[in-house]
């Protein structure tokens, strides 16, 4: 776990000024005489290009739905926590890792309805209560689609020795740059001597 960021208030302080959000149907519309970028947006948005929005499921409103978190660690079956169950349930999940051992993490979502612009995943590691790691990662734009789609963060090292082993806190946070917060949860990290 490297630190990535250690004061809260990062994104604050940052030049960076997200684009003004732009509906599916302007974006769809706008140079429509121009063939080429025609074709372009139908490569990139797919069946969304079609206006209107795909959508994966009706009754849910929003424009993430976030479905599982995956652990990768090279040479293992990747473990997952699915995230559509209860927090009271996510909580409770644990992933065991090797001492300084490789993994990534990866996030399955959906995106129906409209572009979403700026999406982030955000995690912070406690251990007794104390914050000690915050990573904040740029995930980027995506349109919608009926496919789930999935980003994964770049590879971090687990810390070594007897200090470091235990049980971390989890707090992630799947958001984008309107700060619009898609999904929160915990989850637990256990880090052992070796695999169990």
């Amino acid at each position: 776990m490297a630190e990535q960021g250690t004061d809260d208030h990062d994104e604050e302080n940052t030049l960076y000024k997200p684009p003004a959000e732009k509906k599916l149907d302007e974006i769809l519309s706008a140079d429509a005489e121009d063939e080429s970028l025609k074709k372009y947006k139908e490569t990139l948005l797919g069946s969304a290009a079609g206006g209107g929005g795909t959508i994966v499921d009706e009754k849910n409103p929003s424009r993430v739905i976030v479905q599982k978190l995956g652990l990768l660690v090279e040479g293992r079956d990747e473990l997952y926590i699915d995230l559509t169950k209860d927090k009271s349930e996510i909580k409770k999940s644990s992933f065991v890792i090797k001492e300084g051992c490789t993994y990534r993490v990866k996030i399955y979502f959906y995106v129906q309805r409209e572009i979403v612009t700026g999406l982030k995943y955000k995690q912070k590691a406690f251990r007794g209560g104390i914050k000690v790691d915050k990573t904040n990662f740029m995930v980027g734009s995506y349109g919608p689609k009926t496919d789930l789609q999935s980003f994964t963060t770049p590879p971090e090292e687990a810390p070594s020795g007897m200090v470091a082993r235990g049980e971390y806190k989890m707090d992630s946070q799947f958001t984008d740059d309107d700060g619009n917060d898609y999904l929160s949860w915990e989850w637990k990290l256990q880090i052992k001597k070796d695999w169990q």
